[in-house]
């Protein structure tokens, strides 16, 4: 799988406040990659400066192996705010300006309305939208003239809980469909839901990225308990795959590799003469990995 897009050590300053710092990862072809952090993370920042709507300070990026950036963009489509149409136009009127100013895709209009689902209100006026409805007419806008690559920053942001459903569910159907998205999220459900890979930025620091199920995959904790606990974690101080013991009020919390299952704890136990009386498999949420990445 080629990369669609590489970028190597960008940097970018707003006066003393650095709003990106080196920051280096790829996007695979065809992925639904989430750039995920919390609010003043640089995500918005990072993705200006692909869609060269900001200069970066330092660093560099390749679209498409290195192409023409000119030509780059004609394969590029995206939607960075919140939409910005004529509220008095129909949602057609509005599509054929944004066409115009794209300078392709003119034709196109009634193929992107009945892909975001809105050909049987192409003729209302913008203003007796929905929010959810607005949102998918700024796609439709983003998919004139057939692009290979949609940037979508927050596409889900302000929208009730049916709006954020249909606009995933797009999404993902685009990305059935062969388009490689790239999307700024807040949210860990919406890149757990939606999303093949992630980078997780804080404060303009690239944390990780990678595919998600490798990036958040969260380390199973075993609890157990004996008659005597000292004695309990001193023997499985010894044990190989754990990495650590936590003791919590009269539980011992265990960190094993992934190798390690309960059973295996319990069979290593009886093998030194301890009865468990406690031995739960704890399974730890994509939120706690999460809130452990952003908060160290």
């Amino acid at each position: 799988m080629q990369n669609i897009l590489t970028i190597q050590n960008i940097s970018k300053s707003y006066g003393p406040v650095q709003a990106l710092k080196n920051v280096s990862f790829e996007v695979p072809e065809g992925s639904v990659f989430g750039i995920l952090g919390p609010n003043g993370s640089g995500k918005t920042t990072m993705l200006g400066i692909i869609l060269d709507v900001l200069i970066a300070n330092g660093g560099s990026y390749q679209w498409f192996g290195g192409i023409d950036p000119a030509l780059a963009r004609r394969q590029i489509g995206a939607l960075l705010e919140t939409p910005n149409f004529y509220h008095y136009m129909s949602a057609m009127d509005n599509l054929e300006i944004a066409a115009a100013v794209k300078q392709h895709g003119q034709n196109d209009r009634l193929r992107v309305l009945e892909k975001v689902n809105l050909i049987e209100r192409k003729d209302s006026k913008f203003s007796t939208y929905s929010l959810g409805m607005k949102q998918r007419l700024a796609i439709a806008a983003a998919l004139l003239g057939s692009p290979k690559v949609l940037v979508f920053d927050e596409p889900t942001n302000g929208l009730d809980p049916a709006g954020i459903a249909e606009i995933r569910d797009l999404i993902r159907q685009l990305n059935k469909e062969g388009h490689t998205i790239i999307m700024a999220s807040h949210l860990l459900d919406e890149v757990e839901k939606v999303c093949t890979h992630v980078a997780i930025l804080k404060k303009g620091d690239l944390l990780l990225s990678g595919n998600v199920n490798e990036v958040l995959y969260s380390d199973d904790i075993i609890e157990v308990k004996a008659l005597d606990n000292n004695i309990l974690q001193q023997t499985l101080n010894s044990m190989p795959g754990i990495k650590n013991i936590r003791p919590d009020n009269n539980i011992l919390q265990l960190m094993c590799e992934q190798s390690i299952s309960p059973q295996n704890v319990n069979e290593y136990c009886i093998s030194k003469g301890i009865v468990l009386s406690h031995l739960v498999l704890k399974k730890k949420s994509l939120e706690t990995k999460f809130m452990e990445l952003t908060n160290k």
